[in-house]
């Protein structure tokens, strides 16, 4: 069997502050945070749709993988860059009308397609530029971002899996055998289910058990099963208010993979 493992390794992106000679200037007024578009920013994802430069040219650079769109994150005054070569992130404020970000932190991996590899670069240089920012409401709802440089970035906003089902959900670990099993189900034929079980951790994040394997009978929102590779899941699990009749209470939503294995 062959273990793919997951490595994290923290690489600072923000530039360093220039030092400062001769007389300094007074010191501007403290920004204001600007509270009110917080809520709206943090109840959505925001996937990528449209980006120009100052003289409407698409922004190509931006657009490595047509089928992973880049997607911006909000939560707890952090903000996260999915679907780039590395996870990015880190802490926000909004300063009146404008998107202050911190310091951008990433992981290290590398990416063997260029243009991959160097999105990371180009999509944390604009946030770290302080963009302007503009929400329009909608359905759905679209997050405007614009640079010093005059570049328009788009986003259009998806529910979080907190605002769809009205609540914070329990992290819980699954393992995802690497099959599927036969699953009989009234309604269809033929059915495949995934065979998981949950593990149990102490407060250290070490493994102290695990339930008993058995069919999940629906599917993990985020996650797509690649047959022969045997996963181990940090999933969000949700109470769905009012099912349908005949589905499941709860949905479940992939949050990482914490561990991957090849059976042959």
């Amino acid at each position: 069997m062959k273990r793919l493992p997951l490595l994290v390794l923290p690489l600072v992106l923000g530039a360093c502050a220039r030092p400062v000679t001769g007389d300094a200037p007074s010191a501007p007024p403290a920004a204001v945070e600007s509270a009110a578009p917080r809520p709206a920013l943090e109840a959505y994802r925001w996937q990528l749709r449209d980006a120009r430069d100052a003289r409407g040219r698409r922004l190509e650079a931006l657009f490595a993988d047509p089928a992973r769109p880049l997607r911006l994150d909000f939560g707890a005054g952090r903000i996260a860059v999915a679907n780039a070569c590395n996870r990015i992130g880190g802490a926000y404020r909004l300063d009146r009308d404008r998107l202050r970000i911190e310091r951008l932190q990433s992981t290290l991996m590398a990416c063997a397609d260029p243009k991959l590899g160097a999105l990371d670069r180009e999509i944390a240089g604009r946030l770290e530029a302080a963009p302007r920012f503009a929400l329009a409401g909608g359905e759905p709802p679209t997050l405007t971002l614009t640079t010093p440089a005059g570049e328009t970035l788009r986003f259009q906003g998806e529910a979080t899996p907190e605002t769809r089902y009205g609540g914070p959900g329990d992290t819980v670990f699954l393992e995802v055998a690497a099959q599927r099993q036969p699953c009989p189900h009234p309604l269809i034929r033929d059915m495949q289910c995934l065979r998981v079980r949950e593990l149990q951790h102490d407060a250290q994040g070490l493994r102290r058990g695990a339930g008993e394997w058995a069919p999940l009978y629906q599917e993990i929102e985020g996650y797509a099963h690649q047959p022969g590779v045997r996963n181990v899941l940090r999933v969000k699990r949700y109470r769905v208010p009012d099912p349908p009749a005949d589905a499941p209470d709860v949905a479940y939503v992939l949050d990482l993979v914490v561990e991957s294995e090849i059976e042959r």
